[in-house]
């Protein structure tokens, strides 16, 4: 089994300020790339976990998001890192209606577990939201590999 480092995305590989869509808004946090480092060279993948309402909002489009993805995830490629995988989802209750996916539900966590084999008790999370650490909690990864990331 495989272990794996999950990262929300706004808040925590990049300054949480409104809906990020564009490459030319996203500015990376300090230290993002040292921690993914760290991570990968005692051997966890590297998965981020993103809602995304602002595709459901219509305030920027799914393409918009892969595009600027695309980006990022070149950006970690540069510095050493390579992103197994990125799980968004683009659901808004109000909007959409409810999903699986939507943090705090564990959805994507849960879909990770089965794609990569994860032993959950390994994993790590680090979330910038409350809601982050309750789909962790809720998928089974322990109290103690939870983070919350403060500005």
């Amino acid at each position: 089994m495989n272990k794996a480092l999950f990262l929300d995305r706004d808040g925590v590989i990049n300054v949480h300020d409104g809906y990020t869509f564009r490459k030319e808004d996203f500015i990376f946090i300090d230290g993002i790339f040292d921690l993914c480092r760290q991570y990968v060279s005692e051997g966890y993948l590297i998965i981020v976990i993103t809602n995304q309402a602002g595709i459901a909002k219509g305030i920027f489009s799914e393409s918009d998001f892969l595009k600027l993805t695309d980006w990022m995830t070149g950006k970690f490629m540069d510095n050493g890192i390579n992103i197994t995988h990125v799980y968004y989802c683009p659901h808004h209750p109000e909007i959409t209606g409810e999903c699986s996916c939507r943090k705090p539900k564990p959805g994507m966590i849960l879909q990770a577990a089965e794609e990569y084999d994860l032993d959950l008790s390994q994993c790590v999370l680090y979330g910038d939201m409350q809601n982050d650490l309750d789909a962790g909690r809720r998928a089974g990864i322990p109290e103690s590999n939870l983070f919350l990331c403060t500005p």
